[in-house]
């Protein structure tokens, strides 16, 4: 259920006919059973103007608006590094080749995974990496260009949304930047984090579930792995200062936002434990009374989930598919988050449910392509390799409860 405004354009997923005040509907889509509504806006940091054919305030005739008291809920789920590492798509050659198709197949890697996607009524993934060009070759660690047939597949995947501020958002370029994101745009997927304009850049990126509720998501990364910020282009990527997550964060609140959530891209890699630029990042964060929800990933292993300031913060999801040295095997675990959000009469939105789903998949040979497995899940089905998954459910709620268990955190 998604909303992204850019460049004076807003994609909004809903299954409400009204049309909203900052413009008129120009096109509808079907996806996956969603609607998926395109409207014009025109929002800046400072808030937004009606758009061309929007209804006045002194309309004859108009009806009354419809004023209702039902309180509105909104379950979003995030996952973390979506990280291509050549074994990863080979698998997904192989599993295409093996059903007789010659294109990538990735959704048996992450069937046990889509329904936690399908239900959520946002679901936001990280994409590490930029696409390769038209002919272009793929390429790997460490500087990467993912087949670009992946963006579509994170369409029909059911994400709505993808950060894309990362160590590796220039590994292309700034040409590889704009790629990317023209290519999730293409597929229905709102990018945060990266802009192809000064225009994108200034204006907040919000995405609407069915029941209206209005979620602003802000993304910054720690670094560009010692590439310069693109000649001409300094504002195409966000990073993760704290001064500029807050007025991301304050100019998505203005411009409408219910809920205000920062992915941001930073820590230590292999380490379980945030490092103090991301636990001073949070006391800012949380500090801010813009922002709901604080949310990391990028050092490829799980990390705490603890409340700062009396906010949530998830210091850091772990991958949600990569393919790191077999001698790392925390980096073949990651979680999903789950966070519930409850409309108040007074307070706005509050955090109802806080939920984590640890993941485990394996090391990709040939003859043993990847499955992503939710482990809880296939512990109490008894399938799998019941050891290694009770090692990463070990190893994930240790990394979760490692500044202490926060109450109301619920496994799943």
């Amino acid at each position: 259920m998604v909303g992204r405004t850019h460049a004076g354009i807003g994609l909004v997923t809903c299954l409400t006919l009204a049309v909203a005040a900052v413009g008129t509907p120009s096109l509808t889509l079907v996806e996956e059973g969603r609607q998926v509504r395109h409207e014009t806006a025109a929002m800046s940091l400072a808030g937004f103007e009606p758009g061309p054919g929007a209804p006045s305030s002194d309309s004859g005739g108009a009806a009354e608006p419809v004023v209702t008291t039902e309180l509105r809920t909104a379950r979003i789920v995030l996952s973390g590094d979506l990280l291509w590492h050549d074994t990863v798509w080979a698998s997904a050659q192989a599993d295409g080749q093996a059903a007789g198709d010659a294109r990538f197949d990735f959704d048996r890697m992450f069937a046990a995974l889509r329904p936690l996607v399908a239900d959520a009524d946002l679901a936001i993934c990280h994409e590490e990496v930029p696409f390769a060009g038209p002919g272009a070759a793929y390429q790997s660690y460490p500087v990467f260009a993912a087949p670009p047939a992946i963006a579509g597949w994170i369409g029909s995947m059911g994400w709505d949304a993808c950060t894309t501020a990362s160590n590796h958002a220039v590994d292309q370029g700034y040409d590889g930047l704009v790629r990317t994101a023209d290519l999730l745009e293409a597929a229905g997927v709102a990018h945060v984090g990266t802009f192809r304009t000064l225009r994108e850049r200034r204006t907040p990126v919000i995405l609407t579930t069915d029941e209206g509720v209005k979620v602003g998501i802000v993304s910054g990364t720690y670094s560009l792995n010692g590439f310069p910020l693109p000649a001409g282009h300094e504002w195409s990527v966000s990073m993760w200062d704290a001064r500029n997550l807050v007025a991301q964060a304050r100019a998505a609140r203005r411009a409408g936002a219910d809920i205000v959530i920062v992915k941001y891209h930073g820590g230590d890699e292999y380490s379980a434990m945030p490092n103090g630029g991301q636990v001073a990042l949070a006391k800012a964060l949380t500090a801010s009374p813009y922002v709901d929800l604080v949310v990391g990933e990028h050092a490829h292993v799980v990390q705490p989930i603890t409340k700062v300031n009396g906010t949530w913060v998830v210091y850091g999801l772990g991958n949600a598919v990569a393919q790191s040295e077999v001698g790392r095997p925390r980096a073949y675990e990651g979680i999903s988050v789950a966070f519930t959000f409850r409309e108040t009469a007074h307070r706005g939105f509050v955090v109802e449910r806080a939920e984590y789903v640890p993941t485990y998949w394996n090391h990709y040979s040939s003859g043993h392509p990847i499955r992503i497995q939710r482990v809880v899940r296939a512990l109490a089905l008894g399938v799998g390799d019941q050891v290694r998954l009770r090692e990463a459910l070990d190893a994930t709620r240790a990394a979760v409860d490692l500044l202490g268990h926060a109450p109301g955190l619920v496994l799943r």
